[in-house]
């Protein structure tokens, strides 16, 4: 289950990505923006805010995160659907997607969908995470396969879930889009006890926290803990987290 405070906990630093990706969208007025993926609500806000003629729709696959939007009330419409099935009624002219693809199998084929969705002249934009081999999520896969979790976690890897940006460019030129496709590697400065552990239960730990009891999460996390600590030293002014994360932008 997704966990709207956990994730919010970093809050600035996963929301610049998303501004970074929609400076290189030039849509002028659109009359039907999608959020695939909103999370939460607060950057779909930020979508009605910048094209507030538009009618904006935010949808996730989380209640519990769709719950949380509809308490922000405002204009912007928010629904429960699966980015793998979701069809909109109407052409798109602006469709974002933040840091959602990665946890899609085959979402190369979401893609093309979306393209297609597109109205004439319309704006695809998404980015996604391209850490999957960072020191954070190794330690991670390492635990799941140790001895004492390879009983119940041993098959926790998710291989490559993200592309890099030229496959995206290949991918979204041969769909006739003009692409705009690039990657980005931020350090955040995380501050607090075990920070990249409070990173990473937000996002990439929660798969392997939704199948273990209560005792058992309490036990793996205090192991992963300490891998996490000796990967990510902490210095005087906090614990720095590199984070790479790859964005296209597509006009149809």
């Amino acid at each position: 289950m997704w966990d709207p405070d956990a994730y919010a906990r970093y809050g600035d630093e996963r929301s610049r990505p998303f501004f970074e990706l929609l400076a290189r969208v030039r849509a002028e007025r659109p009359a039907y923006v999608v959020d695939a993926g909103c999370g939460s609500g607060e950057l779909t806000a930020a979508l009605a805010r910048r094209w507030p003629e538009a009618e904006v729709l935010g949808f996730d696959s989380s209640p519990a995160m769709v719950a949380k939007a509809r308490e922000r009330g405002g204009e912007v419409t928010f629904t429960v659907a699966d980015v793998t099935t979701w069809h909109p009624d109407r052409p798109v002219d602006v469709l974002v997607s933040n840091a959602v693809l990665q946890w899609v199998p085959g979402h190369r084929a979401v893609i093309e969908r979306w393209v297609e969705a597109l109205s004439p002249g319309g704006w695809l934009a998404f980015q996604v995470p391209g850490n999957h081999d960072a020191p954070s999520h190794r330690a991670i896969r390492e635990l799941c396969a140790s001895p004492a979790w390879a009983d119940r976690l041993g098959d926790h890897d998710r291989g490559r879930p993200a592309g890099d940006p030229i496959e995206y460019l290949d991918l979204l030129s041969g769909l006739g889009c003009r692409v705009d496709a690039w990657e980005t590697t931020y350090v955040h400065v995380l501050r607090g006890e075990d920070p990249v552990l409070g990173w990473v239960r937000g996002t990439a730990l929660r798969p392997v926290l939704d199948r273990l009891d209560e005792g058992e999460r309490e036990r793996f996390t205090a192991e992963l803990a300490g891998r996490l600590a000796r990967a990510y030293p902490s210095g005087p002014y906090g614990t720095p987290f590199p984070f790479r994360r790859v964005f296209a932008v597509a006009q149809r």
